[in-house]
Parts: C-alpha cells; sequence; structure tokens
C-alpha cells in the first residue's frame, strides 16, 4: 500500500469517538483529593473543598476494569498502526484548559474525539505517527475543563537499523525520558551526576518535578539548588503486572521524600523487593541501565 492511501485511511478516523458518554467511577471526593495532595506535597489552604486543576483526568479514569464498551474507532486506529509496524506507543504531551473548579459530590461524566493523526514523523524514538484525543469533561452536566492527550506511535529505531535477524530478536530498550524546555536542566545534572532541585527566587520554594513557575506564589524566575542525595521511601509498590518489555519484573517503585522535603518517583535497587518499607532510608546514586541512558535511582539502606 503507497504511503498517502494509508495516511488517509489514518485520517479518515479524525473527528469520530474515542470515547461517548463515559462516567467517573466515584465522584470527586475528598479522600482522592487528600491522596493526591499529599502525594504531590500540594498544601494549598484551599484543598480539599474543591479539587486540584491538574486532577481533572483522575475522575474520568477506569482503572484496571475500564469503562465497558467503546467505541471501536480508537482501538481500530491502534491497530492499523500496528499492523503497518508502529507497534510501539509513548506518551508525549497533554494539555488542560479549566473552565470549572470540580467540587467534592460532583458527578463527572465525559466524552472524547480522535482530533487529529499526524503525517509520519521521525524521532529520537523512530519514525511514526502521533495520535491525539480530546476529551471534554463535565460535572452535573456543565463542562469543566478539557483534555487532550497525544501519543507517539512509533517503530522502533533500533530495529530499523538492526537489519535481518541472525541471532534472534534485539534486546527491547527502555521508553526514553522526554527531555524539553522545562526540564532540560534536570537531565543536564543528570548527565553530571547532580540531582537538581528547582528553587523560586521569588519565595525560595522548592518544587520537583521540575515545571515553568512557582506553585506557592507563581513566580516564573527560579535557580536550582543540589540534592544531598539522602531520603526516606514515603510510599511504594512492587511491579508485577503488567510486564514491559525491558523491564524484569518484581521491582520496586518508590516515592521517595529527599532530605530537603520535595518527592520524587525512582526505582528501589540494592534490597529485595519484599524488604522494601515506608521509612525506609536511601542513597541517591547514578545507574546506567542502558547504554546511552543514565538515571537515577535510591538504593536502600540498613
Amino acid at each position: 500500500m503507497a504511503y498517502d492511501d494509508f495516511y488517509e485511511r489514518l485520517r479518515a478516523y479524525e473527528g469520530r469517538a474515542a470515547a461517548l458518554g463515559g462516567q467517573g467511577k466515584d465522584p470527586v471526593n475528598e479522600p482522592m483529593i487528600r491522596h493526591w495532595c499529599e502525594a504531590m506535597g500540594d498544601a494549598h489552604p484551599g484543598y480539599p473543598e474543591v479539587a486540584p486543576p491538574t486532577m481533572l483526568q483522575v475522575w474520568t479514569m477506569g482503572g484496571l476494569s475500564g469503562h465497558g464498551a467503546r467505541p471501536a474507532a480508537y482501538d481500530e486506529l491502534l491497530a492499523l498502526l500496528d499492523g503497518a509496524g508502529f507497534t510501539s506507543v509513548v506518551a508525549t504531551d497533554c494539555e488542560q484548559e479549566y473552565l470549572r473548579p470540580l467540587r467534592p459530590g460532583d458527578r463527572i461524566t465525559f466524552d472524547a474525539v480522535i482530533e487529529s493523526v499526524s503525517p509520519r514523523k521521525t524521532t529520537k524514538l523512530g519514525a511514526g505517527h502521533f495520535v491525539t484525543t480530546r476529551m471534554a469533561v463535565r460535572a452535573a452536566g456543565e463542562l469543566a475543563g478539557t483534555h487532550r492527550f497525544r501519543i507517539l506511535k512509533y517503530a522502533p529505531a533500533r530495529t530499523a537499523e538492526a537489519g535481518p535477524a541472525t541471532a534472534g530478536p534485539a534486546a527491547p530498550r527502555r521508553p526514553r525520558p522526554v527531555v524539553n524546555r522545562d526540564n532540560a536542566g534536570f537531565w543536564d545534572g543528570v548527565a553530571d551526576h547532580r540531582l537538581l532541585i528547582q528553587r523560586c527566587t521569588g519565595c525560595g520554594t522548592l518544587r520537583f518535578p521540575w515545571l515553568p513557575g512557582c506553585t506557592a506564589c507563581g513566580a516564573p524566575c527560579w535557580d536550582t539548588v543540589a540534592a544531598s542525595g539522602r531520603g526516606t521511601v514515603f510510599s511504594y509498590v512492587v511491579m508485577h503486572h503488567p510486564p514491559f518489555p525491558a523491564f524484569d519484573p518484581p521491582y520496586a517503585v518508590g516515592l521517595v521524600e529527599l532530605a530537603e522535603g520535595v518527592r520524587m518517583i525512582s526505582g528501589i535497587v540494592g534490597v529485595p523487593c519484599e524488604e522494601v518499607r515506608i521509612g525506609m532510608a536511601v542513597e541517591l546514586e547514578f545507574r546506567c541501565v542502558e547504554e546511552g541512558l543514565e538515571l537515577p535511582v535510591f538504593r536502600g539502606t540498613a
């Protein structure tokens, strides 16, 4: 099939429903707001009387059991891309617009549409197509916000470079972090074996992950401080399922509270998964997990 014909088949899905008449499994509620704020380190006094705006998508999530039947168009589109060799996927970005605050007790409904499918793009991960969906989120029938979500369906670059297989399939690669103008300084620090935390130059508040503005005072200016590397496990999960290529379950993923007071998600290494516990002391180390990919992880200490 000529590429132009294939792309026209992809574009035929634009405007078709990806979710129709969806309903949030739970109303907006104070316990979920509290858990979110504790995990994010957000102590704004307005919560939980209203939900943080960035929780917009949370109330639409279906969990492992999903939301039941949904229009077939989105799955058909992904299957078409899979069939053409674009079998890998990575979420690239999301955009949200907030139109009204969500309050405990609000019942959430939503619809989503396949907004666009890009022409074939070449990225560091490999060649593929960006698929963008747009969701309208409503509370009591009133539009509360929109959520635009974009993924890249791609053929891994290593597959294209490897040529005919002679010794079995190549080992799968780990997903690469998305580096952009908002977080490039963090990854520059990792390359120098420094874990950098943003510090607002307006009010001095530390923040992590990196953001373009201060969550406390709204100031856009900032500098950085280097973390000491000491921390404790604030929470954790041991991953067994679903399995992902290039990862060998079980493995522990922790929410680590750094000595500086901010929290970050990273791998917990150096101790068996069953020995990881809340409150356990950890020390930062930088580990080359794959050629060309070095990550900050935390080693459990006695």
